[in-house]
């Protein structure tokens, strides 16, 4: 890395609007705007080393998502809905579009002479004359309001499209901001982390010079007080 230094930020996951309890304070010992040497050969591999044999030996204890509480996957699952599934997960195919309500059956063999039989065919008939009469009725209504109608319906998505996009400028200004600040502020931790590096190894460095200094006192102390010792001896010769 292109700067050694140990540096620590913690991040404080609290949400009191959603009211859950906040875990405990993560320590990321990283200033990834600040530090450098990701690019060096051998580090990614050595990254994802890491990462691959702490995923290897950890073994989670807790459930770290038991604070969102209990997912509720069929809240708003209709009837249909879960027919629907419920034909899926038993492969069941799909079951073709009825004709039956656009067929004017006569009566079976057994009833073609039964008043009865032939009075509910022929209301049938009527029932499915006045359906098409309806259904006329509304292509000539959405003949002449559909368009305008339509024109309505897309200057409204129209709208929701311009209120989504204003919202996704603005987080993503937010995203902008809180990136800006985040390296900003690595940026000058960095600085002065680097600056207190260089303050340690100047200390480190006046006090090994000092240390050196010390032994080469030690050094002279001890031949200082031999001397008087060999003085004293070749004085008692003479």
């Amino acid at each position: 890395m292109a700067h050694s230094t140990s540096s620590a930020v913690v991040l404080h996951h609290s949400n009191p609007a959603h009211g859950h309890q906040a875990p405990p304070d993560v320590v990321v010992d990283a200033l990834p705007y600040y530090d450098g040497g990701y690019e060096e050969t051998g580090v990614r591999e050595a990254a994802l080393s890491l990462v691959e044999d702490e995923t290897r030996r950890y073994k989670p204890t807790k459930n770290y998502l038991e604070q969102l509480g209990q997912p509720l996957y069929h809240q708003f699952e209709t009837d249909i809905m879960k027919t629907e599934f419920e034909r899926l997960s038993n492969r069941l195919p799909m079951e073709m579009l009825s004709m039956k309500r656009y067929e004017l059956p006569t009566p079976p063999p057994g009833k073609q002479t039964d008043f009865q039989a032939w009075n509910e065919c022929v209301e049938n008939s009527y029932a499915q004359l006045e359906h098409q009469q309806t259904r006329i009725l509304n292509l000539e209504l959405m003949w002449d309001y559909g368009a305008n109608t339509w024109k309505i319906y897309n200057t409204s998505l129209q709208n929701m499209l311009e209120q989504a996009q204003k919202q996704l400028l603005e987080l993503r200004k937010q995203i902008q901001e809180i990136n800006f600040n985040r390296k900003n502020e690595q940026t000058h931790a960095g600085a002065k982390l680097s600056a207190l590096e260089q303050t340690w190894v100047g200390l480190v460095g006046k006090n090994y010079e000092i240390e050196c200094a010390i032994v080469e006192l030690e050094k002279e102390v001890a031949n200082l007080r031999k001397q008087p010792k060999t003085n004293g001896a070749a004085a008692s010769e003479h």
